[in-house]
């Protein structure tokens, strides 16, 4: 079964592909319905990398649902200017060993109106046999609340400054390089 998002995010495409990209970003906006640890040696990495990520998850940080692989990959489509983040994880351990598929996609792109803000596209695709249908109601009703989380979190996501458009805004100190010679 298929759970979809499509979103305008008020962020540019470049601080929204930073963004998913980040597991910072991932624990937010999965925060506080599930909490997740990382349980790679050196936790969790500042940017997401292709490869393979192991976690626990906890409902509302308490309720054991058990370990998964994170396994992720990076694609260009044919197409245009989209990057799609793809995860084909598996649960590992505990109810979240019951969902045998996992094909998670978030697809970043220019919104198509020209606005300079991001289109958005998120799929995922689970089966998890006889108890599929309730695999995908709970996903469902996650999704929903990251979709959200990642919309309020998007405008928060650019970290260029405006420059200062007039002289009547003071330039920092430390931002001004002097002339040693």
């Amino acid at each position: 079964m298929r759970v979809l998002l499509k979103l305008i995010l008020d962020c540019d495409p470049d601080a929204a592909w930073r963004a998913i990209r980040s597991p910072a970003v991932f624990r937010e906006v999965s925060s506080p319905l599930v909490e997740i640890e990382s349980l790679a040696a050196d936790g969790f990495p500042t940017v997401w990398e292709p490869g393979q990520h192991p976690v626990v998850m906890r409902g509302g940080g308490v309720i054991p649902m058990g370990k998964q692989i994170i396994r992720l990959t990076f694609e260009s489509a044919q197409r245009g200017d989209v990057r799609i983040l793809h995860d084909s994880g598996q649960g590992v351990t505990g109810a979240v060993s019951a969902i045998r598929l996992w094909d998670h996609r978030m697809a970043i792109a220019p919104d198509p109106a020209d606005t300079g803000k991001t289109l958005y596209r998120d799929q995922l695709i689970v089966g998890a046999g006889l108890l599929t249908p309730v695999a995908w109601y709970s996903l469902w009703a996650f999704w929903q609340w990251r979709g959200r989380k990642l919309r309020a979190l998007a405008p928060t996501w650019a970290y260029d400054f405006p420059a200062p458009d007039d002289a009547s805004e003071p330039v920092p100190e430390e931002t001004i390089v002097k002339d040693k010679t």
